[in-house]
């Protein structure tokens, strides 16, 4: 056998007619970073015929020592750009689309939509939520994965599958990330190969389904572990990430963005407050009115509900405002 393709698909998993399935397929990758580098390289290497990118940042510097796809010469330039280009040149027979965007509630529907899985690459709890919440809707499989310092995992959600809500239905408030833990790119390197061998595994439709489990790796250990979760139950509420447009009079407005970073509000009634100020909240809201937490990426939006939750307050809803 020769060709491209001809180490894999001499595989009896593979085959024609899984070198087939691979390349009538779709995936969204979201998260152009340290996870997504490998997630899109692997799956253009076996042959996804097409791929669409969702990442609203650009390369910078720091990026250099974990995400292969950038060089110093694209410092500065938009990552979904600079990845097209790049994967084009490794397999260049393939659809792949580039969506200069932040991932939101207003076009999560729309990009899963053209999707036949999802890869959830961002590491971002905001973007994870509000990932899980679409794909659930849609019966789309959703592919996850996290590292942060030497430490993540990888996992596969919806799809038929039990969501990521059903796992970790309330996100951690002390949750760190690149910049402020720091990261070995070795490890982000293993989980997103691991999260491309997840993709590719269901859209392969390989037995048993990867849906349901989650493969964890620590890196100073050197040590994987994980666990099965099918069968766990959906949360019977959450506070789930709406549009601007969703909000309304009746609703308690919280801007979690400080006066510096947003000084004027979309909501002209909005209380301005802190995460770690948002108790006060508890003490005087209506506990009859829904009360709506707004900030930039929805990450603090996140963290402040699940203070407002230990509070009593249930009632809840999230904007990410871009």
């Amino acid at each position: 056998m020769s060709g491209r393709y001809a180490r894999q698909a001499v595989l009896p998993e593979v085959g024609d007619t899984g070198q087939a399935r691979l390349a009538a397929a779709s995936v969204l990758v979201v998260g152009a970073g340290g996870l997504g580098c490998p997630v899109m390289q692997y799956l253009v290497g076996a042959g996804v015929g097409r791929l669409a990118i969702v990442d609203h940042d650009v390369v910078e510097e720091t990026n250099l020592h974990r995400q292969p796809l950038y060089a110093m010469a694209d410092i500065g330039r938009p990552k979904v750009e600079v990845a097209r280009a790049a994967l084009r040149g490794f397999n260049p027979g393939l659809q792949i689309d580039a969506h200069a965007e932040r991932l939101t509630p207003q076009n999560a529907a729309r990009l899963v939509a053209e999707a036949d899985l999802v890869v959830d690459a961002a590491d971002s709890f905001a973007v994870t939520y509000i990932l899980s919440d679409t794909c659930h809707a849609a019966t789309k499989p959703l592919v996850s994965a996290s590292v942060v310092g030497m430490t993540g995992y990888a996992g596969a959600f919806c799809g038929g599958g039990p969501s990521y809500r059903a796992v970790f239905p309330d996100v951690s408030m002390g949750g760190g990330t690149c910049a402020s833990v720091g990261v070995l790119g070795t490890a982000v390197a293993v989980l997103g190969g691991l999260q491309a061998h997840l993709a590719l595994h269901l859209l392969l439709g390989l037995e048993p389904t990867v849906l349901g489990r989650v493969v964890t790796f620590d890196a100073r250990k050197i040590a994987f572990g994980g666990f099965g979760f099918a069968g766990s139950p959906e949360p019977d509420a959450f506070a789930p990430f709406i549009v601007p447009a969703d909000v309304t009079t009746d609703d308690t407005v919280v801007d979690l963005r400080s006066l510096e970073e947003a000084p004027a509000s979309p909501f002209a009634d909005a209380h301005r407050l802190t995460v770690d100020s948002i108790e006060l909240l508890a003490l005087r809201a209506p506990r009859a009115r829904r009360v709506v937490l707004c900030c930039r990426s929805g990450q603090r939006a996140l963290m402040a509900a699940d203070r407002l939750r230990a509070g009593g307050l249930s009632n809840l809803a999230l904007v990410a405002l871009g």
